[in-house]
């Protein structure tokens, strides 16, 4: 695997606003939905999208915050983000690479989707920590990634939503909204 950097991803962007068909495809539609669930019914209060990539995913979690903060790392990314979320001040994307420090101190729901594996093993460590930290008691933390690796991952995907929830720290109620051959949701609560 050779791992792809913030600059790779910003030419990926730029290039091509939808480069994983994410808004299209029938697979990450289907994703997006397990997301969806694993957020349920009831809106959320503060909601914390870490790599939002193109927005595919923040356009859905605005229908489900009271408040969201997108963010990307990449200012293309962002730009499509903001594209992407509904005209409201309830939402908002925001530039931010992790490890970083989050745009507030406290969320009712973090989800991270498509992002860890592209971390090295340190910086998942710290992002990983920052989330439990930013979590709120009886808070949400939504986990989607592909279960299968790809050529350019920095770390394996396999065990990684165990790796990173042993990292946090804190206990967790973890649930499988969905697994597939390719990808699993996971919707973990914080005890």
């Amino acid at each position: 695997m050779r791992p792809i950097t913030l600059d790779g991803f910003e030419k990926t962007f730029a290039a091509d606003p939808d480069p994983w068909n994410t808004f299209a495809d029938r697979d990450e539609a289907c994703k997006r939905q397990a997301i969806r669930h694993a957020i349920g019914s009831a809106r959320r209060g503060r909601v914390l999208e870490i790599a939002a990539g193109n927005g595919s995913n923040s356009r859905m979690l605005a229908t489900r915050s009271l408040r969201l903060d997108a963010t990307e790392a990449t200012a293309t990314g962002t730009r499509l983000v903001a594209a992407a979320l509904p005209a409201s001040r309830r939402a908002r994307a925001i530039r931010l690479a992790v490890p970083g420090r989050f745009p507030r101190p406290g969320y009712d729901a973090i989800v991270i989707a498509e992002l860890l594996y592209y971390l090295s093993p340190a910086a998942m460590r710290r992002t990983a920590r920052d989330s439990a930290r930013a979590v709120r008691r009886g808070g949400l933390l939504v986990l989607a990634h592909h279960r299968i690796d790809f050529h350019d991952f920095a770390q394996h995907a396999a065990d990684l939503h165990r790796t990173f929830l042993a990292q946090t720290g804190r206990a967790w109620s973890v649930r499988a909204v969905r697994r597939t051959g390719r990808w699993t949701v996971h919707a973990c609560l914080r005890r």
